[in-house]
């Protein structure tokens, strides 16, 4: 654990966004995700917001997250420009972080809108980086990868105690921290 958090320290890893797959558009999408620790984290973070949150969130999060990323991703595909994309990804780790540390539970429906709002920044970055040709297999990919990020960390989160949960939650919130710092 340590040396995972250790690597989300190194400020190469916050915007890594290497080449993509382009001959390959799923898989390019598929790996796009895991491409930097700002996308890894804040996705696994809205899997253990939600379950911290418990009853409908459980749900709602990720798929306000998921419905945000593609309509991020067809907006930063289609070169609309969308200011502040970047740091609300950084900002949306060290929010859903925190949000977990702290056991927030605010209204459902505010918290779906920051997911939501969280998950088309990501989305933009994605979509914007992505393929010209076969950009539905792209974002496949990609929503697929992130719905696995999302479920891994709701899954962590409904297995773990509230004390773990809430350990993770803060240690996504400082590595976002630190990345808006490298």
């Amino acid at each position: 654990m340590k040396r995972i958090l250790a690597l989300t320290l190194i400020p190469t890893a916050a915007f890594a966004h290497p080449g993509g797959h382009f001959d390959q558009p799923f898989l390019s999408g598929l790996l796009h995700p895991f491409s930097g620790a700002d996308h890894l984290l804040a996705m696994f973070a809205v899997g253990l917001w939600a379950s911290v949150t418990g009853r409908r969130a459980i749900w709602a999060m990720p798929l306000a997250f998921l419905l945000g990323l593609l309509t991020g991703g067809a907006l930063g595909a289609s070169g609309v420009a969308l200011p502040m994309v970047e740091p609300m990804i950084l900002a949306s780790t060290l929010l859903l972080g925190g949000a977990t540390a702290l056991a927030l539970r605010p209204d459902l429906a505010v918290s779906l809108l920051w997911v939501a709002v969280f998950g088309v920044a990501h989305g933009f970055a994605h979509g914007a980086e992505g393929p010209a040709q076969g950009w539905v297999l792209y974002a496949l990919g990609f929503v697929g990868a992130s719905a696995s990020l999302n479920a891994i960390g709701l899954g962590l989160g409904l297995v773990l105690t509230r004390r773990l949960i809430r350990a993770l939650g803060g240690a996504a919130a400082v590595a976002g921290l630190a990345m808006a710092f490298a």
